[in-house]
C-alpha cells in the first residue's frame, strides 16, 4: 500500500500524522503546493491511498473502518 500525506504542517495534517504514526502506516509527506494545486487539493490534509486521494475526514472515517489494517 503507498501512502501519502500531502501537508503543510497544519493542526488537522499533524493530527492526521500522528493518526498514521500511531497505526505504524508507512507513508510519505509531499508538502509542495505546486503538486497539490496540480492535483486539484484546495485544502489539506489529504491522504493518497494507492492513488485515490481522501480528505481529511473521509481518512479518518476510512481508519476507523479498519481500512489501515496491514495489507
Amino acid at each position: 500500500m503507498e501512502v501519502i500525506l500531502y501537508s503543510t504542517g497544519c493542526p488537522q495534517c499533524n493530527m492526521l500524522k500522528r493518526l498514521l504514526d500511531s497505526k505504524n502506516i508507512k507513508y510519505t509527506v509531499n508538502n509542495d503546493v505546486g503538486t497539490m494545486r496540480k492535483l486539484g487539493l484546495t485544502s489539506v490534509p489529504y491522504l493518497s491511498i494507492d492513488g485515490e486521494l481522501f480528505d481529511c475526514a473521509e481518512s479518518i472515517a476510512w481508519e476507523n473502518k479498519g481500512g489501515f489494517s496491514e495489507e
